[in-house]
């Protein structure tokens, strides 16, 4: 028979527990243990940018813990998440609010964010404390590493880029943080870098976001999500942001891996990477430093008009002369060119009388045959491809590509929020934080202990 609901009138009173509404498997409930002793000295840390005197402020544990929920489901708008937090029973329980306490004004997060937060460098506080929770759990091996970079649509738009040459910065409507962080950059700046190319593009909200067209996207402003990952569980031990330029992040990655080392005592015996990063100098870093590179090299030098490429010329180690493949010998006169670049010429009379000459140089008096100052690293990196730990490695690089997929699909971030380099380091941060602290209640946590964290 059909039911009807009885009664009209509602209770007087109600016995009330906010945590019995939390299943006892519910991932905040898995989290919430991590997250207690990340956070356990956040207030002793952040204690120096607090005034002594005035009102007392919102408790930035609940602020953080906010801002934990949000980049876990995708709520990145403070106004949004502050609208949730209210509505949401679990999101309640796990920022410790009561039924009758009121969720912090959205306006708060940003001046928190940018003052006390990111002077404090808190968010990259709280990512260390959470690697070492991974690494007492077990979760983190380190032998292995695995480093990427995924570009992330920066929030400025495309058809307003200019030249850095058309804008006049010194205009009161250009005076926005994002660009007084800019032009502090190039202020401290002592020189330019000759193996980086100005900007032929440059967004005048965010000039810090590099004009890009990566990953067969469309073209658009954007920084690079570093990720350094130790490939056993997919831990993340390290994060960076980045203009998203190649150049800067195969030069951040030497970065990372050295603070790595320094913080947590990790130094993997290999690391795996794709081709971006075979360039010589940084193959010749890492095995500089005892690193094997499981990374293939980044070559350039074959031809496709028929004519003879260098992997034709044999490379005579002992005497440090290429012989060509008509056994004429092509020295170097030891100028180095562009910073990473010897030249090895054949001489011309044996040039003219070579039989060979148009297979080889026929465009050119006699044959060159240009070598990175580093490819004795770059033969090591070679031979390292032909062994079955690279094609190991390999595989296992893609649980890095998987913490980038994860992260746009589950967590709904493609598009930054925050401005400059600054915001790019808050936001990615939090996302690491977020990743890291789910494998942490997936992995260190099996489901029946779960009951024990109330």
């Amino acid at each position: 028979m059909m039911g009807w609901r009885r009664g009209d009138q509602a209770s007087f009173f109600y016995e009330f527990r906010l945590g019995d509404r939390v299943p006892r498997d519910h991932l905040l409930r898995r989290m919430d243990v991590f997250v207690t002793a990340a956070l356990a000295d956040i207030h002793e840390q952040l204690e120096p940018y607090y005034s002594e005197i005035g009102r007392p402020s919102i408790d930035p544990e609940l602020m953080i813990r906010m801002l934990i929920i949000g980049y876990c489901y995708g709520l990145r708008s403070e106004r949004r998440l502050t609208q949730e937090v209210e509505l949401h029973l679990a999101y309640r329980w796990f920022c410790r609010l009561d039924l009758d306490d009121k969720a912090p004004h959205h306006s708060t997060f940003s001046e928190n964010r940018l003052h006390r937060f990111r002077e404090g460098d808190v968010f990259r506080y709280i990512f260390e404390r959470v690697v070492a929770t991974c690494m007492a759990s077990g979760l983190v091996k380190g032998e292995g590493f695995a480093v990427d970079a995924s570009v992330m649509e920066a929030n400025a738009s495309r058809y307003h880029g200019k030249a850095p040459d058309e804008i006049v910065w010194a205009q009161p409507d250009r005076q926005t943080r994002a660009v007084k962080e800019y032009l502090a950059a190039l202020e401290a700046e002592p020189e330019p870098n000759p193996d980086r190319k100005p900007p032929k593009v440059i967004s005048p909200s965010d000039p810090c976001a590099a004009w890009t067209a990566k990953a067969n996207k469309r073209v658009q402003f954007g920084y690079g999500l570093n990720y350094l990952i130790d490939i056993e569980n997919a831990v993340i031990v390290d994060v960076e942001a980045t203009p998203a330029r190649t150049y800067d992040e195969v030069a951040v990655t030497k970065d990372m891996i050295e603070r790595t080392d320094r913080r947590f005592g990790l130094k993997p015996k290999r690391l795996a990477a794709d081709t971006a990063y075979g360039t010589g100098k940084f193959l010749g870093w890492l095995l500089g430093v005892g690193i094997s590179p499981h990374i293939p090299v980044w070559d350039m030098s074959a031809r496709e008009d028929g004519t003879l490429s260098r992997v034709d010329f044999r490379w005579d180690r002992r005497r440090g002369v290429y012989i060509c493949p008509n056994n004429k010998v092509l020295h170097t006169s030891g100028t180095v060119h562009a910073g990473r670049t010897l030249l090895y010429r054949a001489s011309k009379l044996d040039c003219d009388a070579c039989p060979i000459k148009e297979r080889c140089c026929p465009d050119q008096v006699a044959r060159k045959i240009p070598r990175d100052v580093h490819e004795a690293a770059r033969d090591q990196a070679r031979r390292l491809m032909r062994t079955k730990a690279f094609l190991k490695s390999r595989d296992e690089r893609k649980r890095v590509e998987m913490r980038f997929a994860h992260l746009k699909i589950h967590h709904g971030f493609e598009r930054m929020r925050l401005r400059g380099l600054s915001g790019a380091r808050d936001e990615f941060h939090l996302a690491a934080i977020v990743q890291n602290l789910k494998t942490l209640a997936i992995r260190a946590l099996p489901p029946q202990l779960s009951a024990r964290v109330a």
